[in-house]
């Protein structure tokens, strides 16, 4: 930033460069509104990032987040960004053993062949069907929330009566859970593989009575109006480097290297200080977005914090030479992990973590499920790893609290590392050690990430990827007309924890910079 710069009064500083306050900063800068960002880090992008973490490998891994369902297309289309998704060809294989043989459930494909892989799991068509019903339900649900996203908050009275579908309503604001897994679902595996979405990054059984699980699921199957998880074409960093390259040609400064310090309001204007490498700086603002935890915004106003936030996953990425064969003779691998490749996630499984876990004890069995970006884009590769068949692996591990790392966060994370690939390699025809790539060094091709981990690098309070318990979709005491408020009128949460926040989205920031515009059109 040039050095007088911090004497200019903007219309908006926006504290943290991650995809949602760069959402924010386009937004605004293309509405005519002087925008400054301040990213304490050398880069922007935040958790939703391309990097090469292998020494001398030229794979670019989305090393953070890695999927996109959440991302309305409205902000693709209103940015004009350069952004691109595929889809899955498969949704997901859950391998098992039935009657001492291997087998599994793969999901894709196509109508019949699901049919088929039901059938041949199950041994008749009573599953399938209820998959069919219940998946209608949450796709009926679906095209009538996500368009809601962007929208003011509406009411809780307002959204059930767009839903107009009291089971749905019942199945999913109200009811655990688990009350319909269990209702409308009878094979074990079938029951886990429906739950995993109530629980990805959200520690929480299938009946807890906070309904944490439900807020989790519902964001897991909205996404888009359908609830499809994509792949983002080049890696999650082409999102940001798209949005980055669209809030700068608007004209927004973006500036790596300033670490927001502190936030000073009157409700009217405010000053951010800063800090960089050669001292303090100041720069005022009539409007104020941090893209950071509501602890962070806590920390920066003086306000008092929220209840502290808990993460609760295991981050695994991995190159490998080739894919594993698998047990399961009926299966290609370039299918099963194409799309979400399910372990240890039967439905008594996932109880059975979480009690563990809830115990203060790491889950004998960790579940976890795995999914191979380049199948789907080979373009993260080099050329030469791509002709050579390599493929990416990444990992995400369930109910791994935060607190069970804190007595040494290195060594039970090469426990539950061990552990967990002991799982996979339960299902594998050869041990997945035998497939992974070693970097320039000779190391093998493998990093995991604990909540721990998130936090000291990305500061995630407590390692919490939605920086606090995901909310409900609509209006609340306290949360304001578009979810984004503060109890500052010109200072506004544009980050993961806003209401509709979590997930790589840009809705928080969208929803910011609306209600900027509004203040001062």
């Amino acid at each position: 930033m040039p050095a007088n710069e911090h004497t200019r009064t903007y219309d908006a500083v926006i504290v943290g460069g991650g995809h949602n306050g760069l959402v924010a900063a386009a937004y605004l800068a293309r509405a005519g509104r002087s925008v400054l960002v301040l990213e304490r880090l050398d880069h922007t992008g935040g958790a939703a990032i391309s990097t090469r973490p292998f020494a001398g490998v030229d794979a670019r891994l989305s090393r953070y987040s890695y999927l996109v369902s959440l991302l309305p297309q409205k902000i693709v289309r209103d940015l004009g960004l350069d952004f691109r998704v595929r889809a899955r060809t498969i949704s997901s294989y859950t391998p098992a053993e039935r009657d001492g043989r291997p087998t599994g459930l793969l999901v894709g494909g196509g109508e019949e062949r699901t049919r088929e892989a039901f059938a041949r799991l199950t041994g008749g068509e009573r599953e399938y069907q209820a998959w069919q019903r219940f998946y209608g339900m949450t796709t009926r649900v679906a095209e009538r929330v996500f368009p809601t996203v962007t929208e003011p908050l509406p009411s809780r009275d307002e959204l059930r009566r767009r839903i107009d579908d009291e089971t749905a309503w019942r199945t999913l604001f109200e009811e655990p859970i688990g009350v319909a897994v269990e209702e409308n679902f009878a094979d074990d595996l079938v029951r886990g593989v429906v739950l995993t979405d109530a629980l990805i990054g959200t520690f929480a059984d299938a009946h807890d009575p906070s309904l944490a699980q439900n807020r989790c699921f519902l964001y897991h199957v909205i996404g888009g109006g359908t609830g499809a998880w994509d792949v983002p074409v080049g890696g999650m960093g082409a999102l940001t480097d798209a949005l980055a390259a669209a809030a700068r040609s608007a004209g927004a400064v973006l500036a790596t290297g300033h670490e927001a310090v502190r936030i000073a309001t009157d409700g009217r204007t405010a000053e951010v200080t800063y800090r960089t490498a050669d001292g303090e700086g100041v720069a005022a603002a009539r409007h104020v977005l941090v893209n950071a935890s509501p602890q962070e915004l806590a920390g920066l106003t003086g306000d008092p914090a929220p209840e502290p936030a808990e993460g609760a996953q295991l981050k695994v990425n991995m190159l490998l030479t080739r894919l594993p064969r698998l047990r399961d003779p009926a299966v290609d691998p370039r299918e099963a992990f194409a799309g979400t490749f399910h372990i240890a996630e039967g439905y008594r499984q996932l109880a059975t973590a979480h009690a563990q876990a809830a115990a203060g004890e790491l889950p004998a069995v960790p579940p976890s499920e795995i999914y191979c970006h380049s199948l789907t884009d080979p373009t993260i590769l080099g050329p030469d790893l791509a002709e050579r068949g390599y493929q990416t692996l990444t990992l995400f591990g369930l109910h791994t609290p935060a607190r069970l790392f804190d007595r040494d966060n290195d060594a039970v994370r090469e426990e539950l590392l061990k552990s967990t690939l002991a799982q996979l390699d339960a299902h594998l025809a050869e041990p997945l050690t035998d497939c992974l790539a070693t970097d320039a060094d000779g190391r093998p091709c493998i990093e995991a990430k604990t909540p721990l981990d998130l936090e000291r690098d990305l500061r995630l309070p407590g390692g919490n990827i939605f920086h606090r318990a995901l909310s409900w979709p609509y209006a609340q005491e306290g949360t304001g007309r578009w979810g984004v408020e503060t109890p500052h009128a010109n200072v506004l949460l544009c980050g993961a924890g806003a209401v509709r926040g979590g997930g790589v989205s840009g809705v928080p920031g969208h929803n910011a910079a609306m209600a900027v515009l509004e203040a001062t059109a």
